[in-house]
């Protein structure tokens, strides 16, 4: 029942996306287990520091990767707070709990001249849906936004006039990002295509990614396009959606735009987050300091 409390109030008030919120359940799900196995305990009342942490204990010699551990650190802080403020616990037992350091991953990236060839690509009809496809590849990498930001952008949200896009980020935060008029031409070109084709959206709103039966498009979808378009022109392991964020962002650091204006297009919370994006920035001043310095 205060699972299903928490899982309320950080869905409706705390406004975490629904991924989240199903990581937050498995993540509690899993520490009652163990608990109730181990401990033979119910009341969260009786849940001490020691307890918790042999539980992260427990996942470090399964394997479990630091990142994924501190993951379910941040689901039991804020689970805990919220208790607190509900006057279900005195203490809270994860102040205790120090996070293990996760590595820093590197973003994964297509390089610039792969993209080029790519959009470089006359091979493409005008069969629906190649033009979504081609179009959702070049939403992704012209913006930067995220899987669930592109599958829920209405027709509504672009502004044709000014040149932007409206989008609904983590948590609801609405951000605008601006297009080119190159990708202005081609969205419109796409709704056209949608309405010469017949193309009727069978949905509430008026998304502008369809499947050719007029449903929204899905996750699994645009991962097959994403993939399917990128293992033509790169060699890299992983082929999603995300990756064409990170493309955008290095791409753009990479020519020189200033990190804080990259973090709002991302809908960064803070400029951390942003910063993973630097190191290749960083190569490409250290292959240019190479190939000008008379000593490099």
């Amino acid at each position: 029942m205060l699972t299903e409390k928490f899982l309320q109030y950080i869905k409706y008030e705390k406004r975490y996306s629904p991924n989240t919120c199903i990581a937050y359940k498995n993540d509690l799900e899993q520490f009652y287990t163990f608990i109730s196995d181990t401990y033979e305990i119910s009341e969260i009342e009786k849940i001490n520091h020691q307890m918790i942490r042999s539980w992260l204990t427990l996942l470090m010699e399964s394997g479990i990767q630091a990142r994924s551990i501190n993951r379910k650190i941040t689901t039991l802080k804020s689970f805990y707070k919220y208790l607190l403020r509900e006057n279900v616990v005195t203490i809270n037992p994860t102040i205790k709990i120090i996070s293990p350091k996760a590595p820093k991953k590197l973003a994964v990236f297509v390089e610039e001249a792969n993209i080029q060839a790519l959009f470089k690509n006359d091979d493409f009809s005008d069969e629906y849906s190649q033009v979504r496809d081609f179009l959702i590849l070049e939403v992704f990498y012209d913006t930067g936004i995220r899987l669930s930001e592109l599958i829920n952008l209405k027709q509504e949200d672009i502004d044709f006039i000014n040149l932007t896009l409206k989008v609904l980020g983590k948590r609801n935060k609405e951000r605008i990002i601006p297009i080119t008029k190159p990708l202005k031409d081609k969205i419109l070109f796409f709704i056209e295509t949608k309405e010469r084709q017949g193309i009727i959206s069978k949905e509430k709103e008026n998304f502008i990614f369809l499947t050719k039966f007029g449903k929204k498009v899905y996750p699994e979808l645009v991962y097959r396009v994403v993939n399917y378009y990128l293992s033509g022109i790169t060699t890299i392991n992983k082929k999603s959606p995300h990756v064409l964020r990170h493309t955008f962002a290095t791409h753009m650091l990479n020519n020189g735009a200033d990190l804080n204006a990259i973090k709002e297009i991302l809908g960064h919370s803070n400029l951390s987050a942003t910063q993973v994006y630097t190191h290749n920035t960083i190569n490409k001043l250290k292959s240019i300091y190479k190939q000008a310095h008379p000593r490099a």
